[in-house]
């Protein structure tokens, strides 16, 4: 990384540092090439305990002209699709939900970030004829930006976690799903 500027050397070393939870696997991926003079990505994906899949891609930009137009030295773009339970689809408040997993996430994990803004869809699609698959899928989407306050994205990789582990129902770290009961002799 030689040339590099000190503040995204910072950044991309800050965020290698995140250990996810063991449900999650992380990857770093080819940057988008043409959004910031430097760039850095990593992805993410998880399955949640009823099997619904999610990804997500973090990347990191800097460019020391837009500064003064994000706000800052380092913008975040977030990605995430997650498949969605066919009841939970249905929800006419999920768009809200999946936001507030990414702004609350962003303040449990002690994020420093302004200029925060983006998008959730919500999607619902039907097979026919011949393509294989479930007859039909929901799926959600959200994207988002935003600037980070210093070279620390530590809390910002552990936000992507958080996003990820909602979106596919998974407990906080450190808490168990009871599963049903089993009847039969006590021990």
């Amino acid at each position: 990384m030689s040339g590099v500027p000190e503040v995204f050397r910072q950044a991309v070393t800050t965020l290698r540092s995140v250990r996810p939870r063991p449900e999650l696997t992380f990857e770093e991926v080819r940057p988008p090439q043409r959004l910031a003079p430097w760039a850095y990505a990593l992805t993410a994906e998880v399955t949640g305990p009823t099997g619904e899949f999610a990804t997500g891609r973090l990347i990191v930009l800097h460019d020391p002209e837009k500064s003064g137009g994000w706000g800052g030295e380092l913008r975040l773009v977030v990605y995430l699709q997650a498949e969605l339970d066919p009841e939970f689809a249905a929800d006419p408040l999920l768009t809200e939900v999946g936001w507030s997993w990414l702004t609350e996430a962003l303040e449990v994990c002690g994020a420093d970030f302004s200029s925060l803004g983006g998008t959730v869809t919500v999607t619902s699609s039907v097979r026919f004829g011949d393509i294989a698959g479930p007859t039909r899928s929901h799926d959600l989407e959200l994207r988002g930006s935003w600037t980070a306050a210093s070279g620390d994205l530590a809390p910002h990789g552990d936000a992507l976690c958080s996003v990820l582990a909602s979106a596919v129902g998974l407990p906080p770290v450190g808490v168990t799903t009871l599963g049903p009961r089993r009847s039969g002799t006590r021990s």
